[in-house]
């Protein structure tokens, strides 16, 4: 569903926006950001909503989630990010994959992508553990802010990004730029977890097995 909110909300604002391009970001990111906050309340008391690999990552480094539980979890992101793709073209009459020709490279989009990520990371720890009631909205306004700061537009998530080199449309990505997001994404995430493990150890520590959101999981649910 995420994936469906962001390729066809921005295919609609390619659509309807006349060719300029400023208020189909707009469009886009709005509508991004409003379907995130709800995914998260929905889906956040099954899974945590980890729809994103850098944060199953970052979370499994600090205990949060068993690495046995990873595969499984990156596996689910991944596929569901193309599933959602593919329904979104199929709402808009669209092939179900096309490669993208949407070209977004340069060491200045890489440093984009690892400036988002850090972001997103450091929203969520610092939420996290200290106001966990309102991570949802956090991370959804700074995603929405985050595509008009960064000159990638925030993809900030390697299943989102995969999935995106496979839409030729708004939202697209080509193939070849996709390591260089990747890239900054984990190095993004990374510097965030370890930042916030120095600032807050203990803190850290104990919001890690209920990020994003509290959650159930196959060692505790019933």
């Amino acid at each position: 569903m995420l994936l469906v909110a962001v390729v066809g909300s921005g295919i609609m604002a390619e659509r309807l926006s006349g060719g300029n391009v400023a208020l189909a970001l707009l469009a886009n990111s709005v509508a991004t950001g409003g379907a995130l906050v709800a995914l998260i309340l929905a889906f956040g008391p099954v899974s945590g909503a980890h729809f994103n690999p850098a944060v199953t990552l970052a979370d499994a480094s600090q205990g949060g989630l068993p690495w046995r539980e990873v595969p499984v979890y990156v596996l689910a992101q991944v596929v569901g990010a193309f599933l959602g793709v593919a329904v979104a073209h199929g709402m808009f009459e669209l092939p179900v994959f096309t490669a993208s020709a949407h070209v977004r490279a340069g060491v200045a989009q890489v440093l984009a992508e690892g400036v988002a990520t850090f972001g997103l990371l450091s929203v969520i720890w610092g939420s996290a553990r200290s106001r966990p009631g309102v991570v949802a909205f956090a991370v959804a306004a700074y995603v929405t802010g985050a595509y008009w700061f960064t000159a990638s537009t925030a993809f900030a998530n390697p299943a989102v990004t995969l999935a995106r080199a496979a839409t030729n449309t708004f939202a697209g990505i080509r193939p070849v730029d996709v390591p260089g997001f990747l890239l900054g994404q984990a190095i993004g995430a990374s510097l965030a977890t370890a930042l916030f493990r120095w600032l807050a150890p203990r803190q850290v520590a104990e919001v890690a097995p209920d990020l994003l959101a509290p959650h159930s999981s196959p060692e505790t649910s019933p």
